[in-house]
Formats: C-alpha cells, structure tokens, sequence
C-alpha cells in the first residue's frame, strides 16, 4: 500500500509491527523458540476509513490488534497514531491515548461485568477517562444508548437480560463513550446470528459516517469485508501477503492465497459458474516457518524459487501491493 510511510491523511501508520511469543523449557525457564504470531506487518488507515485484516485463523489478526494497542507489548515496528509514537509512550502517556484508540470485542457477553448494570458499565469509562463532569454523566449515558439504537430504560439492566446483538450495541456504546478517533473491531459480529450481523454492519457505517471515525475490521468473512472495507489487508502466518482498496482485491486478486480465500465466498447466482479452489494441507506452524514463501507448501503455482528466497509486499498498481514470486513484478 503506498501510505505505508504516512500522509497527512493518515491516522494510524503501522510499520514492521512484529510480536514473538518466547517458547520456554526447562527448570531455568530458557527460551528454545519463539512462536512468530505477527511477524513484520505494515499498512496505514485513513482518517475515517476502514482497513480490514483478513484471513484464516492462527493468521495472526487479533495479536497484530492488540500489539496496535498495546494490550501487549510488541517485540518490535513501530507504530503511529495521528504522529504519535505509540511503541514509546509510556504508561501515562498510553493511558491518556487511549481514550482515543478504543476495541470492540469479538464476544459480547464476555466482555461485559455481568455484576454492572448497563449504566456503570458505561459510567466507568466516563469517570475514568474525566470526559464529562459527573453531574452529565446520567444525560451522557442515555446519549449513548439512543446512539446505539437502545432505549434509556435499558441503562438500569443487566448484560445477562440483552440478547447478542444487545450487548453488542452495549460494547459498541461503551467503545464510543471516550469520543475515539479509531476502533478496534475484533470479529464483531462473528458471534452473532444472520439475522442480526447486517444490523450491526449497518450501525458501525452509520456512526463512521457521524462521527469520522477509523476503523480497523478484523475478521474472516469475506462478504462482509466487501461491504464495510475501504481497504483490505490479506494475512497469512504472520504477514501480509496482499494489500489494496477493496474494490482491487475482489476484482483483481493477486496472490493465490486471496484467490483461494475469494473462491469460497458464495455466489448467489445459481446461473453463474463457481470454481471454488481448495487449499491442500494446514497453514504451518507458526513456531517453525518454512523457508522461502511462507505459503509455498500449499501454494498450487509454486516454483523453485518460492521454496528458497523470501518475499516482500511489492507495488501492483496504485495502493495495490501484493507478495508473490510467481504473480507480482521482481521488487526493483
């Protein structure tokens, strides 16, 4: 993506983000390796804009948020927020942040204190963050909720007397309640019946379009991706292996790996012929890559050179870049 290095019209810049998880064995507890959950990510989201990561589980999505966060500490990159350098904030400093950087969880009912009422639920983020007097923390609440599309009433309930979506606007109220410029969307909806998933969909639209808000999307539905993404970010073991606007993505794929991944989206043309294309074996350990392509062992165009040499995100057309030996053009 050509706003990897940062514009003006960025509001978060990811560069290099790694994150190792130690391997440790023995009665000294001595590291033997290292699970390479994220492993050199980078791509940038617009002011207002959605990036959505996407791929199969263990890919490293969830951990590349978090590590944005800081919800744990990443190994190394940096990251960027609005010409802020998160990875050298320190606690104050993040805490202080953080009231604009804000995550939506993926389950809904666990991430709510089933002993609050809606209401302090709510209320704590407001008094932790001092962003409204106390005596307009009440009318604050209800603002809130209304946002959300939920009665006032519901601020005196319980998580456990909401349905999923319920406590997902919940979630999504208390994510709004310190004004973020940029959120977190962990499979939001993933949890969710049919039914209730294009609710959402259309709520987190509506209040981007509100509020300016960025979004980063993580999750593994392609169909949805389409319909909430500017961008999309494909992730495989760790890394990228393409990047670009959505419409380019879903138009003009490159890597096998999101071919493969857009094959199994279902068409709902029963005139139209789908060539659906399937995946031999498991994505590797993330503890053991292979060498060369990290994809190459599942990859049906696989050439010798995939086996032995690297790859790098390398320019396709505009903001489109993709790592393939075999598909994209040899990085100059």
């Amino acid at each position: 993506m050509s706003r990897v290095n940062g514009t003006d019209d960025d509001l978060l810049v990811v560069e290099d983000l790694v994150k190792h998880f130690p391997i440790k064995k023995g009665v000294f507890a001595r590291a033997t390796g290292a699970v390479r959950a994220v492993d050199g990510v980078s791509f940038s989201i617009p002011r207002g804009k959605t990036l959505s990561l996407v791929g199969e589980s263990g890919s490293g999505k969830t951990t590349a948020g978090r590590a944005i966060l800081r919800l744990i500490e990443p190994t190394s990159g940096n990251v960027h927020f609005d010409g802020l350098d998160v990875t050298s904030l320190d606690r104050h400093e993040l805490r202080a942040l953080r009231k604009r950087m804000q995550l939506i969880f993926q389950d809904p009912y666990g991430s709510l204190n089933p002993r609050m009422t809606v209401y302090s639920v709510l209320a704590e983020a407001l008094t932790a963050h001092g962003v409204v007097p106390k005596p307009e923390r009440r009318d604050r609440v209800y603002e809130l909720l209304r946002m959300v599309g939920l009665p006032p009433e519901a601020a005196t309930r319980y998580p456990h007397e909401f349905s999923g979506g319920q406590r997902q606007r919940i979630g999504i109220a208390r994510a709004l309640a310190v004004e973020p410029d940029l959120i977190i969307a962990d499979e939001p909806i993933s949890a969710l019946d049919v039914s209730i998933q294009a609710q959402i969909l259309n709520l987190l639209e509506d209040l981007q379009e509100k509020l300016g808000l960025a979004y980063l999307f993580i999750g593994h539905d392609l169909s949805v991706v389409r319909h909430i993404s500017d961008y999309v970010a494909v992730m495989y073991l760790g890394r990228i292996v393409e990047v670009g606007p959505v419409d380019a993505i879903f138009a003009r794929p490159v890597h096998p790996y999101t071919k493969a991944l857009l094959s199994a989206v279902p068409v709902p043309d029963p005139m139209r012929v789908h060539e659906r294309q399937i995946l031999e074996g498991d994505m590797p350990s993330p503890i053991a890559p292979p060498p060369g392509c990290h994809f190459h062992p599942r990859c049906p165009d696989c050439e010798a050179q995939c086996r032995r040499a690297d790859t790098h995100l390398v320019e396709i057309e505009p903001e489109h870049s993709a790592a393939c030996h075999v598909h994209a053009p040899p990085k100059v």
